[in-house]
């Protein structure tokens, strides 16, 4: 007996296929020999992926995740935190398209920028879940770190002269 998707997931994973983020998924998997397996959600596990890149153990494509181990392994209980974080990025592949691709590599590389991470001030990663997705939150460089700092100072205290908002 067939049971109906709930909303959200639906309307989730509808967009993906409109938007082609999970046309360009089906086409990685086809190109790259993977193999699908049904998740719950409407999420889909590509597993057995082996391409060097990226070197995460998981990564997403529209509604399909990738990774390089058997589906069992990311479907196994112990790892539904990282299930969940990887289905947060379908949800973020729902909503921007194809231009994910770009959205995150701009993320990623301001990331890298502040803190010589890829993942630990990529928005996108943060709002999927740093530690779910096995990312851990780093500090700033200290170029960055004195810039953050020297500008919450200047907002705070409005150079002398300046009108008082109330």
């Amino acid at each position: 007996m067939l049971r109906a998707m709930p909303a959200w997931p639906l309307i989730r994973s509808t967009l993906t296929w409109i938007n082609g983020s999970s046309l360009a998924a089906i086409l990685i998997c086809a190109v790259t020999r993977t193999r699908l397996t049904r998740a719950p959600g409407g999420v889909l596990v590509a597993h057995g992926y082996r391409l060097k890149v990226p070197k995460q153990s998981c990564f997403t494509v529209g509604t399909v995740v990738f990774t390089k181990r058997p589906a069992e392994w990311l479907l196994d209980p112990k790892r539904a935190e990282l299930l969940r974080h990887e289905t947060r990025h379908v949800a973020q592949y729902a909503v921007l398209g194809p231009v994910f691709f770009l959205a995150y590599a701009a993320a990623s590389g301001w990331s890298y920028l502040l803190t010589g991470a890829y993942g630990s001030r990529n928005f996108f990663e943060r709002h999927a879940g740093l530690a779910a997705g096995g990312y851990r939150e780093l500090p700033l460089r200290p170029w960055a770190a004195r810039f953050t700092r020297r500008a919450a100072s200047s907002a705070s205290h409005p150079p002398d002269g300046t009108p008082s908002p109330h």
